[in-house]
């Protein structure tokens, strides 16, 4: 498209949506941030409503009523129809001349890698895992949960750590301070003052993601339950990556294996440690790494791929991120 093409760059997750508009040579022209993108909870329209706030924020800072190409990296897309129909749904804006969908995850593999090559795991709310090749081989799963066989993620390893702590209290599981450091993180007595909390609504469901952080705790000061879950949520992610290696024969090659999401940005010393431990085991070559760089810079750098930038316009847009 020549250097005179202009990006637009849509990381759009569950909780948040950012966007970028950039030139072909690496030149962030406007950035915008808003509300989260969730279709199967509200509906396709009301998703797009609230994203294309986000977009004409963004176009018009940049003084655009269009762009050459749209990089839409987005929160359940997890089929090739759920792109398709998500596609479509941007194209019907008229915001790009061409427009390329993907999983939100292959924002946070591209933010990580000089080319597109390697294996990402995002591990924050739930968990995915994504790989590409620079031919165009890609490596994904479903992630819908248990549904699809995934274990874990910020919610799963909370949901883990009340079923351990309940059975813990009332005799039926193995002993654990769960049963003490989950009530107490809301000030409660006990896991049946916990369970009857959440159960009237007095604690509200969408608040047991707080107790992530407090499973982690109690692993560090040496809890086995809790470092039980921990390390299986670390085997999960080596299982996710491992198997990405192989389907895109990328197990025996040096390869980036990047970390992304809450979960494992954060770089609890036992899950990281852990990953890295097992991984060197089943893939020696896979080289591992923490990606805290903003998914948008990865939906953006895939829309460099489509437009045809060279290493200077991506690293011109990786120095503007970085700052």
């Amino acid at each position: 498209m020549g250097l005179t093409a202009r990006v637009l760059a849509i990381d759009a997750g569950n909780s948040k949506t950012d966007v970028a508009i950039v030139t072909a040579d690496g030149e962030v022209l406007a950035t915008a941030r808003g509300g989260g993108f969730r279709p199967p909870a509200v509906g396709l329209d009301t998703a797009m409503t609230t994203l294309t706030h986000t977009v004409t924020q963004a176009l018009s800072t940049a003084g655009l009523t269009a762009v050459d190409h749209v990089s839409a990296c987005l929160a359940n897309a997890d089929f090739p129809v759920e792109e398709d129909r998500l596609a479509a749904a941007l194209r019907a804006r008229g915001w790009g001349a061409t427009v390329t969908v993907r999983n939100d995850t292959f924002a946070i593999l591209r933010a990580g890698v000089t080319e597109p090559r390697g294996v990402a795991v995002v591990c924050g709310a739930g968990i995915n895992c994504v790989g590409m090749r620079p031919d165009g081989r890609t490596a994904r799963f479903p992630a819908l949960g248990r549904v699809s066989g995934d274990w874990g993620g910020g919610w799963g390893l909370s949901e883990e750590a009340l079923w351990h702590a309940a059975r813990a209290e009332d005799g039926r599981g193995r002993p654990t301070a769960l049963a003490r450091t989950l009530p107490a993180h809301f000030g409660l007595p006990s896991m049946y003052a916990l369970i009857e909390a959440l159960h009237l609504g007095d604690v509200e469901q969408s608040r047991r993601h707080e107790l992530t952080p407090v499973l982690f705790a109690t692993a560090a000061d040496g809890d086995p339950v809790a470092r039980t879950i921990v390390e299986r949520q670390a085997d999960e992610v080596v299982a996710m990556a491992v198997v990405a290696l192989t389907r895109l024969d990328l197990l025996d090659e040096p390869t980036p294996v990047l970390l992304g999401g809450g979960v494992l940005a954060a770089q609890h010393a036992q899950l990281n440690g852990r990953i890295a431990d097992v991984l060197s085991d089943r893939a020696p070559k896979a080289i591992p790494q923490v990606v805290t760089a903003g998914p948008v810079l990865g939906a953006a750098l895939l829309g460099l791929d489509e437009v045809g930038a060279g290493e200077g316009a991506q690293e011109r847009l990786r120095a503007h991120f970085r700052a």
